[in-house]
């Protein structure tokens, strides 16, 4: 964001664009875009150079440049902000040369100050990124394992067969299992909830009516998933392992710890089918960053539409094992 537009700032800027570190998404020109971007997680950081800063330099003056970075992770924001400290360091560095050189001596040699601002997150406290993640893990945990061996402990003891010969239609049968778990998972994320708020002081911008809608989209996949693990499973043992079996790479592949830019391209092609990459960003978003439906949505379609897709399959399976 260069409002300067001056060759000295156009030079600090390609140390940053030509640098290993920093890729450069896009170039804005307000501040409404300012906001968009970094509420939308579309990049990392925005570089602000505000005018007069070429001026300064000329003048042998101080002249500042603004970092404003996304603090949810914080472990990403300190490397963006070690890194840009580099750079700039490196520039002031140049500068120094070139104006010594100049003017023959050193004391009035002008320098840079970065002035770094995180935002959502100013203090970059580590457990403001990971208790929404936490949160997340735990209601996929719950509504799997509940769902998968609630089901197969009924087929084991043979109540599922009275169930089959009842005048209950499939579908009626099916809400009957999946709505307690639904019902307690929902439960579950109010009380971890307001432990994180009023315990660990997790902030929450957000709206906790829109955290139950997404939450309820969200469920659709994890009692899906369980159903479906449901009918392919004998016993409640093969239930639990099956769960576990999926239950660990959609945590490894959510972004949960790793970051899913940092991982191999290929890698992060199979996370577009874990519908809990994009839970965890709406769970986090609503958290920290306090915004609605009308950014968010990106994630919640393709939730919606995986969750639909995997409780449809699971139903007709669970209806043709009925059958």
């Amino acid at each position: 964001y260069d409002k300067d537009n001056t060759s000295e700032s156009r030079q600090l800027l390609r140390r940053f664009t030509y640098s290993k570190y920093f890729i450069p998404e896009q170039y804005i020109y307000n501040d409404p875009e300012q906001d968009f971007v970094l509420n939308k997680g579309k990049v990392n950081v925005v570089i602000r150079i505000d005018r007069g800063f070429g001026r300064n330099l000329m003048a042998n003056k101080d002249a500042n440049v603004q970092l404003a970075f996304d603090g949810t992770d914080s472990n990403t924001a300190m490397i963006v902000l070690g890194y840009a400290n580099t750079i700039i360091g490196s520039y002031q560095q140049e500068l120094l040369k070139n104006k010594a050189e100049a003017a023959g001596f050193i004391n009035t040699v002008p320098s840079v100050n970065l002035e770094d601002r995180a935002w959502f997150n100013g203090n970059l406290v580590s457990r403001n990124y990971y208790l929404p993640g936490v949160i997340a893990t735990i209601v996929t945990m719950m509504s799997l394992l509940l769902t998968a061996i609630a089901i197969v402990k009924e087929k084991e003891i043979g109540t599922m067969e009275q169930l089959t010969v009842s005048p209950l239609r499939p579908l009626e049968l099916i809400l009957g299992k999946l709505m307690p778990f639904a019902v307690i998972a929902l439960v579950q994320i109010c009380l971890i909830t307001i432990l994180g708020v009023l315990w660990f002081h997790l902030p929450m911008r957000g709206n906790v009516l829109f955290l139950l809608f997404s939450t309820c989209i969200y469920l659709f996949t994890t009692l899906g998933i369980g159903l479906f693990i449901s009918t392919i499973s004998a016993t409640q043992q093969e239930a639990n392992m099956s769960v576990f079996l999926f239950y660990m790479p959609t945590v490894l592949l959510s972004g949960f710890a790793y970051p899913i830019s940092n991982m191999p391209v290929i890698i992060q092609w199979f996370t577009i089918f874990n519908p809990m990459r994009y839970f965890m960003v709406v769970i986090r978003s609503i958290f920290l960053k306090g915004v609605g439906i009308e950014v968010l949505w990106p994630q919640l379609l393709p939730l919606l539409f995986i969750g639909i897709f995997v409780i449809t399959l699971s139903s007709l399976r669970f209806r043709k094992g009925l059958n």
